[in-house]
Formats: structure tokens, C-alpha cells, sequence
């Protein structure tokens, strides 16, 4: 299994906005774009990936299915749904979006339906996001740690996730860091701007080379296409050990992504 280290998110992007984020994304280089069901703009991206003249196999396209949908047919119909949405037979990657609410759907119905998708191929890889390292131990008893593509959690300097990412590491399970920037509160910390001065780059490129050094995918999302074309440049900006060590003082259990009533008992 593969994920990209790099990829387009598109949260809170809708109707022309996100035609464009993914129009341009693609044509300065991006091959992954992360949409979810409840993003309510799969048909958008479905639209912008047509549109582009990129091959629909030079992309990685990513989709999570939302908590409304874990019943074992509604899970399967809604994907299909989905696929329809997106214009395509299969995407690489479904993710269940959180984790049951109270374990509303037992994580065995809805993860056991997510594994039959894709042995009926209507995925590559399978995966979840949200995922605190108990329910993440759960998953893993029951699909194994193998099937597991990745677990797309919150990440950035101000939330570093510890030790959830060490679990994963010990499970080999793949990071996706979302957030990245924080909704641009790393951009104005002071020693992200330090380390960006230093290296000729920019703070947002920091924080992006600060993730992808550790290992993590990372699915920013821009609708300027200056951004979007800079943050893809963030791949060449390389912190040395001062730098990761500064950045990791930064760590203050800052949890942005935590929806009442949806969201885990976090680590």
C-alpha cells in the first residue's frame, strides 16, 4: 500500500471554489485529492478531475464515508453513490470519516462493510481518520493492522499527536496529517516564521516540511494557485535537527477538529 505524501484537501471548498482549488492543483502538479461525503463537493471534484485532462489513473483520489452512512447497505450504497459523484468505478482510498458516535454502529459492522467495498472493488485501500489508539486497536483486531492504509488524524506544531503517532508507528500503520497549518495559526508563530527566514522559505512550507520529514502525508488545501504551487514546494525545504527540535517546543495540545457530539474521547 502506498498514500501519497502529498496531497489537495478540500474541506470547506464548494461549488466553483473547489473546481478551481482542484483545476489548478492539478495543473501545478498535484496527483491526490482528499474529499469526504460530508465535504458535499464530490460531484465538484468529480467535475474538476474530468475537466482536467489528467489520466484518472495519474490520480489518487480519496474519500470517507460520513457516520450516517456505517449500516452495512447504507455504507455500500453510499459509496456507490460516491463513485457516481466522482465519476469513477473505484477511488484509491475510503476512509471511515469519525469513529461511531457512542458506538451507535458496532465498529465491527462498519469496518467489516468497508472490507467488503473493497473486495468488490469499489476501493484500493481501505482506512480510517479520527481514530484515538484504543478505537485504532479495535480496528486493528478486526481488519488487522495490514489492511489499514492510514489513519488521518489532526497534526501540526501546535497538536503533535504523540502518542497516537507512536502507536501507528508500532502498528506500521501510515500517517495522514490534516490541519496542517492550523487554519494558519502556525503561519503567524513567530519560530516557524524564524525557521522559514532561515531557510528561504515560507512558513507554511515549514510546517509542511516539518510533517513530511517525520513520515506523514500531508492534504493541504488553497484556492489561490500561488499557494497551492508553493506549499507542493515545501518537498524541498529541508529542516535540520535545530529546527525539528525548536518546532517540537511548540506542541501545546492545540485541537482544533472537535466536533460536539462526533468527536472521540482523544488521547
Amino acid at each position: 500500500m502506498s498514500i501519497p505524501a502529498f496531497g489537495l484537501g478540500t474541506f470547506r471548498l464548494k461549488d466553483q471554489v473547489v473546481i478551481e482549488s482542484v483545476r489548478n492543483a492539478l495543473d501545478v502538479g498535484y496527483r491526490a485529492i482528499d474529499t469526504a461525503q460530508i465535504y458535499g463537493n464530490e460531484a465538484e471534484v468529480g467535475q474538476a478531475l474530468a475537466e482536467s485532462g489528467v489520466p484518472r489513473q495519474d490520480v489518487f483520489l480519496t474519500t470517507k464515508i460520513w457516520i450516517s452512512n456505517f449500516r452495512r447497505e447504507a455504507l455500500r450504497a453510499s459509496l456507490q453513490e460516491s463513485l457516481g459523484k466522482l465519476r469513477t468505478d473505484e477511488v484509491d482510498l475510503t476512509l471511515i470519516h469519525w469513529p461511531s458516535p457512542k458506538d451507535e454502529v458496532p465498529m465491527v459492522e462498519y469496518l467489516g462493510a468497508l472490507a467488503q467495498a473493497q473486495a468488490d472493488g469499489l476501493t484500493r485501500q481501505i482506512g480510517i481518520s479520527n481514530f484515538t489508539i484504543d478505537l485504532t486497536r479495535q480496528a486493528v483486531e478486526i481488519l488487522g493492522a495490514d489492511a489499514i492504509a492510514t489513519n488521518q488524524i489532526e497534526v501540526h506544531p501546535y497538536l503533535q499527536n504523540r502518542a497516537l503517532i507512536a502507536y501507528l508507528r508500532e502498528q506500521g500503520i501510515h500517517v495522514t496529517a490534516y490541519m496542517s497549518l492550523a487554519y494558519g495559526e502556525v503561519l503567524k508563530e513567530p519560530v516557524m516564521q524564524a525557521i522559514a527566514e532561515r531557510h528561504g522559505a515560507t512558513p507554511a512550507q515549514v510546517a509542511l516540511a516539518w510533517a513530511l520529514q517525520q513520515g506523514y502525508a500531508v492534504i493541504p488545501s488553497s484556492t489561490k494557485r500561488e499557494n497551492l504551487a508553493a506549499n507542493l514546494k515545501a518537498a524541498e525545504v529541508k529542516l535540520d535537527d535545530e529546527d525539528m527540535a525548536r518546532i517540537a517546543t511548540l506542541d501545546r495540545g492545540h485541537r482544533l477538529a472537535n466536533p460536539e457530539g462526533i468527536a472521540p474521547a482523544w488521547d
